[in-house]
Parts: structure tokens; sequence; C-alpha cells
């Protein structure tokens, strides 16, 4: 009895059924957005942040803190605003007294970073200053403060919002601090017949509970499950020539030539984190699909997300109405497989593990 109790808690977790019960759970109090559903939930897989940008009304705050539920995951929101100080999110010492001694001293009085999840909203409306205080914690998931390290939980996941309408008053994220989010999530306006059903639910009864289908320990199982999916060589070489496509100011490997909308567009191309991504979200969406390996498509299916706030347009583009996506889908049908296909049919050659 014990072998098999012991053989049950070390198989490794279904990412697909485990994705499913997610989605399940998500659903009862979200209606549609399937497509922001699925990248939030890889990004979380891949221990990644995730940066969504959408108009006010569309719910993402909401979702987020479904999603937080759905993990049984500490919850915490930071609205930020132009008066938010680094101190606000990240603690502060103070002096505290010793009652029966008299000795004071100083204590490190924890800020709303330290939880699972952190809700970042409207994060461009705070300024460089404190945005930064978040670039150590999304990328080494520590604090220092007065020249002490604090370790975050983990999990930890920095979930930020941004309203790309009204822009007065807003200070735009710096390139190292967007390089940090793994994913940049577009959330549109629902269809009638979505709109139609979130009206019902909310003038009808009141918002659903949800249950928690994983825990701290369940998500870094999963996490771990995810990495191990296997991907062929060609397949990450064509995730590369997807990335340095972008990098306008280099020449093309091998002298590809560089497709059209990407010449004339791009001012400044994407870095060595967003082919790790690339790559990294390709395996989650294999996995998240049931499938036992990363294909082409799975690359494909991930660029828009991972690629679309690391690419910085030039004047031509923004004169023509030109936007990432578009050039990124110019991307995706213009770079060549390179023999991906016949490779793929005959079976997995060298992987890369992780």
């Amino acid at each position: 009895m014990s072998d098999q109790t012991t053989h049950a808690s070390d198989a490794a977790p279904d990412v697909r059924g485990v994705y499913d019960r997610l989605k399940g759970e998500i659903h009862k109090v979200i209606v549609g957005q399937d497509e922001v559903v699925d990248q939030m939930l890889m990004a979380i897989l891949c221990r990644g942040h995730a940066l969504v940008v959408g108009v006010p009304g569309l719910a993402k705050t909401l979702l987020i803190s479904t999603i937080a539920r759905t993990l049984s995951l500490e919850f915490s929101r930071v609205q930020f605003t132009p008066d938010l100080m680094p101190s606000d999110i990240t603690g502060t010492e103070v002096i505290q007294e010793d009652k029966s001694t008299g000795e004071r001293r100083l204590v490190f009085v924890r800020g709303p970073i330290f939880a699972n999840v952190i809700l970042a909203d409207e994060i461009n409306r705070t300024p460089p200053k404190t945005q930064a205080a978040l670039l150590e914690a999304m990328q080494e998931r520590h604090v220092t403060v007065g020249g002490v390290r604090h370790d975050l939980p983990s999990p930890f996941f920095v979930l930020a919002t941004q309203n790309p309408i009204e822009q007065e008053g807003t200070y735009p994220l710096p390139e190292a601090q967007l390089d940090r989010f793994m994913f940049q999530i577009q959330i549109g306006y629902p269809g009638a017949d979505e709109e139609l059903e979130i009206v019902r639910r909310s003038v009808e009864r009141e918002l659903a509970s949800v249950n928690a289908v994983l825990g701290p320990a369940e998500i870094a199982a999963v996490q771990k499950e995810v990495r191990k999916v296997p991907v062929a060589d060609h397949v990450v070489r064509y995730a590369l020539r997807l990335v340095r496509m972008t990098r306008v100011n280099e020449p093309t490997d091998s002298g590809l030539p560089r497709p059209e909308k990407a010449g004339a567009y791009i001012g400044w191309g994407a870095g060595p984190r967003a082919s790790e991504f690339l790559v990294l979200a390709a395996k989650a969406r294999a996995a998240v699909d049931g499938q036992d390996h990363v294909t082409l498509d799975h690359v494909r299916a991930v660029a828009r997300p991972v690629l679309r706030h690391r690419i910085l347009l030039n004047f031509n583009a923004e004169a023509d109405g030109v936007t990432t996506d578009a050039i990124i889908d110019d991307l995706v049908s213009s770079v060549p497989e390179d023999g991906a296909g016949a490779r793929e049919r005959a079976g997995l050659d060298a992987t890369i593990g992780s």
C-alpha cells in the first residue's frame, strides 16, 4: 500500500488535465476571452510574468484575482499612482521599541509585493523610479532593502495591467522592464453573445465562487513538467530565426532575405530573452495541447505575445499605421522552415532538455 502511495505521489502531473480544470473554474466567473486565459495560464506554467493591455471595463482585474483563487495562492493588488513610492511596494524599515528593555531597533515591514500573485494595476501610471522597484523582484525573486536581501514567496508572478488609450499622466515602461514580462497579452471587447451573458450574470446573480485546483507544490511540479517537453533542434533554430530577423541593424543568418515589413518598419529588434521565452512558451503550448513534443506550429502560436512588446517600431510604422502584430505575422509567414517538415515527420532528432 505504501509503495503504491509513493508511486502515485511521484507520478508526473497531467498538464493538459490540470489546464482544463483551471480553465473550467476560471470560466465560472469569466465569460469568453479564451485566448487571453490561455496566454495568462501559459505564462504561469512557464514561471513567467505577463502584461495585460486593454481598455477599462474588460475584467482584467477580475480575471487575475480569479486565477489566483484557482491556484490557492496569496493575492495582492497594488494600484499604481503618480505618488506611489518604491517603499510602498517593497516595504520599509521602521524603528520599533522593546517596551521591556527600552531598546530600539530597525524592523523590516513587508510591502504588498510579498505575495504569490501581484496585480500591478495600471503599472504605467507611476514614475520610472517606482516601476524600477519591480525589476529586481521580477528577475531575482527577492528585494533588497537597507542592504538586506528579502526572499519573495514561491511561486511568484507579476501580472500587470495597462490602459492603451488614456496616455495623459502616464510613464512609458522602460525597455528593461518590458523585457521582464514573458507575454504581452492584448485583451479586446467581448462578442455580442458574450457581452449578453456578462450582463445577465452581473444583474441576475452574485459572483460565482471558484475552487482551488492547485497549490504551490503542485504548481512547481507542473512547471517542471512543462520544461521537460522535448523540442527538436530544428524547431529551436526556427524560433531563433524569427527573433533574429527582427534585428534590423545586424545581417541575417546565412544571408536569408529579411521580410519586407521587418526591414521597413522595425527600429530595434528583440533580444536573447525573446528567444528563450519563445521556446519555453512553445513547450507550454505543446503541453496544454496534450502533445509530447514541440512543433513549429507551437512556436507560431506564441510568437505574438512573446515578441510584440520586444519590437520597437520606427516613425514609418506609426505613419503607415503598421502594428507589431502585423510585422510578427509577416515574419511567421515569411521566415523559412529550413526543411523542418521532413525531419519532423521522420521523428525527433537532437533534443534540447531543460
